[in-house]
């Protein structure tokens, strides 16, 4: 009996080292087939654009096509979902968000995933600042006659935003916050939807991403009023700060960040990292997000463990500016 159970033990502990070999050899070989990667929001938007620039670039980095699928739907965590549930084995990515992987915590209280716990951080890939724009035809001139003109007819007003949980609906309730206003809120499945709402004179004002909004801006086809950044923006240089324009304490910039499921294995995390790094040091890349008021992150903010701490530090930030803004759901 002993040699039996001496055999069985031997077995077992023989498949274990070869199933943790053969985990190995694949993560090594990694990837061998298409990689996709989950957007949680429609096309068009900042998050769907970050991915597809990076993706394009990683493609030709690891060898492999890296494609693009929106999931949109419940301000991002109906994507989130999908992406967490996904076999680890690196071929289903995410692009999250500031709002899916930390506002989403306070505004979701059954939320279905923990998005420090239930995802592996791969890297922060693009921050874009937002702006206040409004339909090309809005009264207002500048930033202090949009103030005074919404807070005297807000009942009156729509506001666009990109679903509960997203950027646009986040960061414009804090906007309607800070200036004690309460329009109606106007959901859209992505920024791309909205800005093509505000495009066509649906919806009043919003909170856009730079990248959703800036070829407009330069068109004339949609009226900025301030970027709630700490500098002017290249993609759209003639609008001022919030800071210039007379309203400091708004300050929006969202970032957008590549995650895995949880259990993904750590030489497949590494490979991806080194991939997406590459493409934020690629002046094409660069170029092209900045041509749409993006930027890339400094080298120190790259990688997994930054954008883990930062993923934390964001969902410890928001918890008082729901509560204070009451936003919760």
């Amino acid at each position: 009996m002993r040699f039996l159970r001496r055999q069985f033990l031997q077995l077992v502990t023989g498949a274990a080292t070869l199933s943790a070999a053969s985990r190995v050899v694949r993560a090594q070989a990694y990837p061998t087939r298409t990689v996709t990667i989950i957007v949680p929001f429609a096309p068009g938007g900042g998050t769907d654009v970050s991915a597809r620039v990076v993706g394009e670039h990683m493609s030709r980095t690891l060898g492999q096509q890296f494609i693009v699928e929106n999931f949109p739907g419940a301000g991002g965590t109906t994507g989130s979902i999908r992406a967490m549930r996904a076999t680890p084995d690196g071929y289903t990515l995410e692009m999250g968000h500031i709002g899916t992987h930390a506002v989403s915590v306070w505004l979701y209280p059954q939320l279905a995933y923990k998005p420090d716990v239930d995802f592996e951080p791969i890297g922060l890939a693009m921050e874009t600042p937002l702006l206040i724009v409004a339909r090309k035809d809005f009264p207002p001139r500048n930033l202090a006659e949009f103030i005074a003109y919404v807070k005297a007819n807000s009942e009156k007003l729509n506001m666009a935003h990109a679903g509960v949980g997203s950027i646009l609906y986040s960061f414009g309730l804090m906007l309607n916050s800070i200036l004690g206003v309460r329009p109606t809120l106007v959901p859209f499945n992505g920024g791309g939807p909205a800005t093509s709402a505000l495009l066509g004179g649906q919806v009043d004002y919003m909170c856009g991403a730079t990248v959703d909004v800036a070829a407009h801006v330069h068109a004339g086809a949609l009226k900025a009023y301030a970027i709630a950044a700490d500098e002017r923006s290249p993609a759209v240089p003639n609008v001022p700060t919030t800071m210039e324009a007379g309203l400091p304490e708004f300050r929006a910039m969202p970032w957008f960040a590549m995650f895995a499921p949880k259990g993904t294995p750590r030489p497949i995390l590494d490979k991806l990292s080194d991939a997406l790094d590459k493409a934020l040091d690629d002046q094409n890349v660069r170029g092209r997000f900045s041509d749409l008021g993006g930027y890339v992150p400094e080298k120190v903010r790259r990688g997994q463990q930054a954008l883990a701490t930062l993923v934390k530090d964001e969902i410890a930030r928001w918890a008082p500016i729901i509560k204070t803004a009451n936003i919760s759901r």
